[in-house]
């Protein structure tokens, strides 16, 4: 090869230079151009400060607490939307969110309660309600409180952000709120997430922007509810710890926390970030000692949704529950493209398993069984669950006592009373009276359009989807719409309401608005060398990415699903809770009581019938399979249960 002269450097240093120059010309235009777009807007825009300020002033306009009844929420993305975990309360609250309206950017600070028993919706304000706010995060415990921590605000133009990093709490049966004052607690941060274990609420990750980067966190913190205050987790200088992420899942377990998914950015080339969507799984093992707390991270095996963020999962009696997302592929720096998802998962916590959950038709169901066969049942049951304790000499001490028989009949409807929300919407005789102050809604078959963002949780035994965005190209389209799905039947969506107006319009002229952006690219494709052309459409890569899965389904669904415990019972398929426990109520004790050495009596039998409950969710899916086969094999249109007060020869 021929040894370059200083001519040959000199020459490709002053093309280098040229270059140089050239594209700093063309930034400074660009830069002009944009500022040109944003120049009265900038002036227009009013400061952040100015803008709490005269929020808190409002504030205190206040009553301490009123709640005053409203047909619907407003709509609005990003709240805080929780179960009310007082025991035997079935109400869904949310808080916060934002919205837009006429370009301006709005946030709340209304707390808003539904109550699905009689369909009504509630507004409170009070004069202590936190300032407002949007993706903060919200945790339940079941002595009555929920925690509120951090979020974000911005200006009206969205020019300048604010993150918070105050707590508060909300005792749920007043709905009053209070600040938690400790200067050491957790930063500001926004898209982190909490959940609760025991006597503590636990909050991990989250991002804080600073205007010029965004920096993700992985700091783990626990709000002992005790004596209210934050404390950090350290763990050991070579503990393997999940990887700094926001938007992610976060959900209780028997003996600890699962984390899953979420997102973050990492370098990319030219100092460029890339954004990353995670799908690895992490177990918290808690320990009454914070010193002693430990991540594992678990492996994948079997079904795996597709990678997607967006979505955070809402725990159910041994589950985590999962809808929508997003998964954006083909990132480079100047296209972003982007799938979007409305599937619904479940996650079993104890096997480590995912599976999809699809609608099904919804089923007649014929009861032929007289008034009293369940209450029959019902004593034939609780006769065999004394005689068992009495063999076991685990009777209640004072037996005979008033108190002990009021605090067994308590047991006992209480058990009656989670029995019967399975069966309320099965029960076909209801009052006349019910049927006409409630009002119809409609129910689909199919599942809520695809979306990111929803809020979700679960009320009892129904899933709630709240809200949820929609985008196409640059333009984020927020959905006003409200729906919940029986996750005991998964029957249909029962829409509240819904307006996909906005969104259906940008996809009927999708293909328009396509060809015109592919018109405009060649033409600037044609201004720009073949140097700019290829750094401009090369993929970003992550500088410490590893090759990443490709998108689509990890795995095949599996036809079983494996038991964790087949020791126990396990429910027929079209088998009701109800007809499970009266059937396994006897083996259930038995099992209670070599578990329970130190419970008797009454709380013998309310932990076999949890026992139940639990055993009859946890194999939910894989009966759900059967029935499936059953119904393919013989076109099952009604489920009838048979009357066992009356004899009936077959010959």
């Amino acid at each position: 090869m021929a040894k370059k002269t200083k001519k040959d450097k000199e020459a490709k240093k002053a093309r280098a230079e040229a270059k140089s120059k050239k594209n700093s010309i063309k930034a400074d235009a660009k830069n002009k151009k944009l500022a040109k777009k944003l120049g009265d807007v900038e002036e227009n825009d009013l400061d952040i400060e100015e803008v709490l300020a005269t929020f808190k002033k409002e504030q205190e306009q206040f009553e301490q607490v009123t709640t005053v009844p409203i047909q619907k929420p407003s709509k609005r993305i990003s709240p805080c939307i929780f179960s009310n975990p007082l025991h035997g309360k079935s109400e869904l609250l949310i808080f916060g969110g934002e919205t837009t309206v006429g370009g301006n950017t709005v946030f709340y600070n209304e707390l808003l309660s539904y109550n699905p028993t009689n369909d009504q919706w509630k507004k409170t304000t009070s004069q202590n309600s936190p300032m407002p706010r949007s993706s903060a995060a919200v945790a339940t415990h079941q002595s009555g409180i929920a925690l509120i921590h951090g979020g974000e605000f911005s200006s009206p133009k969205q020019n300048t952000f604010y993150h918070y990093s105050d707590t508060w709490l909300l005792d749920c049966s007043t709905k009053e709120w209070t600040k938690i004052e400790q200067k050491n607690g957790p930063s500001a941060r926004s898209g982190h997430r909490m959940t609760s274990w025991k006597n503590y609420i636990i909050l991990h990750g989250g991002f804080r922007d600073l205007g010029t980067s965004t920096t993700y966190l992985n700091d783990l913190w626990l709000f002992d509810i005790t004596t209210y205050k934050w404390k950090q987790v350290v763990f050991p200088p070579n503990h393997l710890v999940p990887d700094a992420r926001s938007g992610h899942s976060l959900i209780p377990a028997q003996d600890g926390v699962i984390l899953w998914g979420g997102y973050c950015k990492v370098k990319a080339r030219k100092g460029l970030q890339k954004g990353k969507i995670l799908t690895d799984c992490w177990f918290l093992k808690m320990k009454s000692d914070p010193s002693a707390i430990r991540w594992e991270r678990r492996k994948k095996q079997g079904f795996q949704p597709s990678a997607r963020v967006g979505c955070s999962m809402s725990y159910h009696k041994g589950r985590g529950i999962l809808f929508g997302g997003v998964y954006d592929f083909e990132e480079t720096e100047e296209t972003l493209e982007s799938i979007f998802f409305n599937d619904l998962f479940s996650y079993q916590i104890e096997t480590n398993r995912w599976y999809n959950l699809s609608l099904r038709p919804q089923r007649k169901k014929n009861k032929l069984l007289v008034k009293n066969n369940n209450k029959n049942r019902d004593d034939e049951l609780e006769e065999l669950l004394n005689s068992i304790l009495e063999k076991a000499n685990l009777n209640d001490k004072a037996s005979g006592d008033s108190n002990d028989t009021a605090d067994d009949d308590a047991a006992r409807n209480e058990i009656e009373n989670e029995l019967q929300k399975l069966e309320n919407n099965d029960d076909a005789c209801g009052s006349c009276e019910e049927a006409e102050n409630k009002k119809e809604y409609e129910v689909s078959g199919k599942l809520p359009h695809a979306r990111f963002n929803a809020a979700t949780a679960v009320v009892d035994d129904t899933f709630f989807i709240f809200g949820g965005v929609w985008e196409y190209g640059e333009k984020d389209y927020s959905i006003d719409s409200f729906y919940s799905i029986d996750l005991n039947k998964l029957d249909g969506v029962k829409i509240f309401w819904e307006d996909l107006e906005e969104v259906t319009r940008a996809e009927d002229l999708g293909d328009l608005d396509s060809d015109d952006d592919e018109e405009e690219d060649d033409d600037e494709e044609e201004e720009d060398d073949d140097d700019e052309e290829e750094t401009k459409n090369e993929k970003l890569i992550a500088e410490d990415e590893e090759e990443e899965e490709e998108y689509g389904v990890d795995a095949e669904e599996e036809p079983e699903i494996p038991d964790p415990r087949p020791w126990l019972p396990h429910p027929k398929p079209f088998e009701t809770l109800r007809a499970f426990y009266l059937r396994t109520g006897a083996d259930f004790l038995t099992w209670a009581i070599s578990n329970k050495r130190d419970a008797r009596g009454k709380h013998l039998k309310k932990h076999s019938f949890d026992l139940c409950q639990d055993r009859w969710w946890e194999r939910r899916e894989q009966v759900r399979i059967e029935e499936d086969k059953l119904e393919e094999l013989g076109g099952i249109g009604e489920v009838i249960e048979k009357d066992t007060s009356k004899n009936v020869k077959r010959r």
